[in-house]
């Protein structure tokens, strides 16, 4: 074994060191890539009907850009698969993140407008009976219904959060 003074290095050490710094400036490289590359979440929009809550990321939403009338339509027609029980003139009660509450939102059912745009983080609609019988038909066993990021004049359209309401009663 040889001893080398003191302050100097075997000549194979640096390029070992080097090595290392490299692949660590690599994996932070490659770490940040990572990052960038995630997705931010879409803001939430949550249907509660009595104690059962039922929440959503956005079926369609293009982070917060316009995504104009006919895809939200189209957004609106897409069947959801988070479903919650709704009884007969139980009240149904909406929540959406502030940034949607902010542009505004409306309840469309089954692809169609029904309310106003509300500017609202929550709203309440109370005893409502949304399964009822139609024109001799029976109640229906199932609706959609979707929660439209829309503004008031109807000219931006930036998301939409789709849910299905299983008629409790048939």
């Amino acid at each position: 074994m040889t001893l080398l003074p003191r302050g100097t290095a075997a000549p194979g050490y640096r390029a070992v060191r080097r090595r290392r710094a490299v692949a660590a400036a690599g994996a932070v490289a490659a770490g940040l890539l990572v990052l960038s590359a995630c997705d931010k979440p879409t803001p939430r929009a949550t249907v509660t009907v009595g104690k059962n809550s039922v929440s959503a990321e956005a079926a369609c939403y293009d982070n917060g850009e316009n995504i104009g009338r006919a895809e939200a339509t189209r957004c609106a027609l897409k069947k959801a698969s988070d479903s919650i029980e709704v009884p007969q003139g139980e009240t149904l009660r909406i929540g959406v993140d502030p940034e949607i509450a902010d542009t505004g939102w409306a309840l469309w059912i089954n692809g169609q407008q029904v309310t106003p745009v509300y500017k609202k983080t929550y709203y309440s609609f109370q005893g409502v009976d949304l399964f009822s019988e139609q024109q001799g038909q029976p109640a229906p066993k199932q609706l959609y219904i979707s929660i439209v990021e829309q503004n008031k004049a109807g000219s931006q359209f930036k998301g939409v959060w789709n849910f299905k309401l299983k008629n409790e009663n048939a």
